[in-house]
């Protein structure tokens, strides 16, 4: 299916001046969730000095594409030192089970002297949007399945009640070719809360597209699937958003060449997109995505045109 994204422009970027300390730098992973109307609050996860992230929020009216409000202060912080999330918390999407509404997000660890690794957190949404731990240990965290490193998960409810989970799994830190081999595997579950992993769902190719992120998964008319994600291709690439369709949500083809959407020639994501976030208003589709700087230059909106 061939998409055509047109690019509404940069909804907000952080300022410069009287920023909190934990969210001096960034605005990425954008993740809306519906307020009132036309205005969400977008999470997003915000830097430090150090960089390690933590996550903020901004409320925007995404039809007038204006900021309603920059909150000041982040919603949640990365964790103490020795804890899954220590040196970051970058966010993936919300979704809800026994009444209640959940946020899933990566936990970034960089031990001195190691890899830099990941596992999967959960925070509780309470009905004020304010964010809490659900627990202190990881959600999802290495396994036989996944050995090396986890990172940012999608989960979305199935037509039998069940649930799917779409999620980044490093196969190696290097490939051969000087850029990590870092996939997109799925898991199932009866209750949202105990997951059975199944292994890769989206397939790869060394040198064209090698290192997944941050994949966002639709229902299209005809009741398949589509997901929108980050790939590079190989060392020293930068992030691209790419596209796959699959008609159960289990097997999928990639069809990286029908996105339908790019980098701009000049500004704020000249010279990567990546992070999608892809949601549903009013009955037009719209994709939050960051630019250049892994989220320095903060995110913008996209509207899926007809086909």
């Amino acid at each position: 299916m061939k998409n055509k994204w047109e690019k509404l422009g940069q909804l907000y970027c952080p300022s410069v001046i009287g920023r909190h300390s934990k969210l001096l730098t960034h605005a990425a992973n954008p993740l809306p969730v519906l307020i009132d109307g036309d205005v969400y609050r977008i999470f997003y996860s915000g830097r430090d000095a150090e960089n390690r992230s933590s996550v903020g929020a901004v409320d925007v009216d995404i039809v007038k594409r204006q900021v309603i409000q920059e909150h000041s202060k982040p919603f949640f912080e990365n964790g103490p030192q020795g804890s899954f999330y220590a040196d970051g918390v970058s966010i993936g999407n919300c979704y809800e089970c026994d009444g209640k509404r959940y946020m899933l997000f990566m936990g970034w660890q960089s031990p001195e002297g190691r890899h830099w690794r990941g596992d999967v957190g959960r925070l509780l949404v309470k009905p004020d949007l304010t964010l809490e731990l659900d627990t202190n240990i990881p959600f999802m965290d290495s396994d036989d399945v996944d050995p090396i490193s986890l990172s940012y998960p999608w989960v979305c409810e199935t037509e039998n009640g069940g649930f799917v989970m779409w999620y980044g799994s490093t196969t190696a830190w290097d490939a051969g070719n000087g850029e990590m081999l870092h996939v997109i595997n799925f898991a199932t579950s009866l209750d949202g809360h105990h997951w059975v992993r199944q292994g890769i769902a989206l397939p790869y190719e060394l040198g064209i597209a090698q290192a997944f992120s941050r994949p966002t998964v639709a229902r299209n008319a005809q009741g398949g699937y589509q997901m929108w994600f980050s790939f590079r291709s190989g060392k020293d690439e930068k992030y691209r958003i790419g596209y796959a369709e699959s008609k159960d949500g289990k097997a999928w083809d990639l069809a990286l060449n029908e996105v339908g959407i790019d980098v701009s020639v000049d500004g704020w994501d000249s010279e990567m997109i990546e992070y999608p976030f892809v949601f549903d208003h009013k009955g037009q589709r719209y994709m939050l995505y960051n630019g250049n700087g892994y989220g320095r230059t903060g995110f913008g909106l996209a509207v899926l045109g007809e086909n």
